[in-house]
């Protein structure tokens, strides 16, 4: 029997989930969870139907207005003739007050598996949602996630979360926020790109950053205190993704933290002079207005490794000017 025909008199099964899916912006928010669960539950099949994404333009959608009408809102309204939200009692009152919170759904939804995450945060973007209340959902779904999850799923998710806070404007997300995943991450082995995207977002907001940010104990077998290597990765990338936007100001505001942390690890016996100089010279002469500080570092970096050949401990000197 082909689905095309009707049966009875009756609608068939193809008409009826056409119908259905056409409706779905009338369905009540708990009605659009239901069927974003059942989505991800035969996500193969609610993909090459075409489902999935309607249900997820709708669940935007619904975000999307919730700031600006009731999750009711009157049909015999003017204002409101595009937004008819069908609502029963129940879920408009246990809806009411949670609608004016711009987190209110972020629990809803965080049970959502990586892969609908990663569709509906692009949804979101496409639709031009509020950046900074994403960035802050991805930290939620993220923090709740990890409570539960193994060791790979908790890859996954980090994964995930990364790849939608680099797809944000910078400036929706605060350099205290990265550093929080970054401690995250250095636990777990994330794929090279979701590092690098990562490092990149904190090394365009390196101004914003504290000493304490930058003092990452070293990876596991190596024999420096602290992490040099990735911060000089993340000045890199402060000059390289800042572009124009690099203001004496901020310049000034690096080198100042930078000069902080040149002292801070100038005393580890097994710095090398390679990653010292590094240090040195990372930033360009017009950054700075004093160079008392480094002076100090160099100073006590050449005491401590009072070893240094004599080459070495010029091209160190020769950096100052």
């Amino acid at each position: 029997m082909e689905m095309s025909k009707s049966v009875s008199g009756n609608c068939n099964l193809l008409e009826k989930t056409k119908k259905c899916i056409e409706e779905l912006g009338y369905w009540t928010w708990p009605d659009l969870l239901v069927a974003l669960k059942h989505c991800q539950e035969m996500q193969q099949v609610a993909t090459s139907s075409g489902i999935l994404e309607k249900c997820l333009d709708s669940i935007v959608g619904r975000l999307a207005i919730t700031g600006e009408a009731s999750p009711c809102a009157s049909t015999s309204s003017p204002d409101s003739s595009g937004l008819r939200l069908s609502c029963d009692t129940r879920s408009t009152e246990s809806l009411k007050n949670s609608f004016s919170r711009a987190n209110w759904w972020f629990e809803d939804l965080s049970v959502l598996s990586p892969n609908l995450v990663e569709m509906l945060v692009k949804s979101m973007v496409s639709r031009k949602y509020n950046q900074v209340i994403i960035s802050r959902f991805l930290l939620y779904y993220q923090k709740s996630k990890f409570f539960t999850a193994s060791s790979d799923e908790k890859r996954q998710v980090l994964e995930i979360v990364i790849d939608g806070l680099y797809t944000l404007d910078p400036s929706c997300i605060s350099c205290k926020s990265l550093f929080g995943v970054l401690r995250v991450v250095l636990n777990l082995n994330i794929s090279k790109s979701s590092r690098n995207k990562l490092e990149c977002m904190i090394g365009s907001q390196m101004d914003q950053a504290t000493l304490d940010n930058l003092l990452i104990p070293s990876p596991y077998g190596t024999s420096c205190l602290y992490d040099v290597n990735l911060v000089l990765r993340f000045l890199k990338a402060f000059l390289r993704e800042g572009g124009w936007r690099l203001s004496p100001t901020r310049m000034k505001k690096v080198a100042s933290l930078m000069d902080l942390y040149i002292a801070e690890v100038a005393p580890d016996p097994f710095l090398r002079f390679s990653k010292f100089l590094a240090l040195v010279v990372a930033l360009p002469d017009s950054a700075r207005d004093c160079w008392d500080e480094l002076y100090h570092a160099i100073d006590v970096y050449l005491e401590v490794h009072a070893g240094l050949s004599e080459e070495e401990k010029l091209k160190i000197c020769c950096a100052l000017n």
